[in-house]
């Protein structure tokens, strides 16, 4: 690491802990040669993440996109915005540790589903009609069986 003060690259690590909630790293330390403190931060390097849409057109994965759908979703059902925003950030962490960055619309829309199921069935099916394209009753019903299956 090089020093700020006397450009010097050898230094020892006196402190480290998380910084910015877990995104980063803040290192306290020493130069070698001229022994001035100085701070550094390692930030963790996010890799964008690209989205295949059904019509064939691909676009960045866009979590304030995701998370509107999801709040309209779970209008009245009491599923705060605090509690969606964490599971998109679950979401996003999932898609960040997969080997390529190239994702459909579809498995982002599964991974949605999973989260929803779990926290409001409303929200799951207004989600799914929407996702799925829900044509009429029929499909309603099929996502409705879908939880007296479970």
């Amino acid at each position: 690491m090089l020093c700020p003060f006397c450009q010097h690259t050898d230094s020892r690590v006196l402190e480290s802990r998380s910084a910015e909630a877990g995104y980063s790293i803040r290192r306290r330390r020493e130069c070698l040669n001229c022994q001035r403190r100085f701070t550094t931060y390692e930030r963790i390097e996010f890799v964008p993440i690209t989205i295949l849409k059904r019509d064939g057109d691909s676009e960045s994965f866009d979590r304030s996109k995701l998370l509107r759908g999801m709040i309209r979703a779970c209008e009245k059902t009491g599923v705060s915005q605090t509690n969606l925003e964490s599971i998109i950030d679950e979401i996003e962490a999932q898609l960040q540790a997969r080997d390529r960055h190239q994702v459909t619309s579809v498995e982002i829309g599964e991974m949605v589903l999973q989260y929803l199921q779990e926290v409001s069935e409303v929200a799951y099916v207004r989600f799914a009609s929407v996702y799925r394209q829900f044509r009429g009753v029929r499909d309603f019903a099929e996502a409705l069986n879908h939880f007296d299956a479970k």
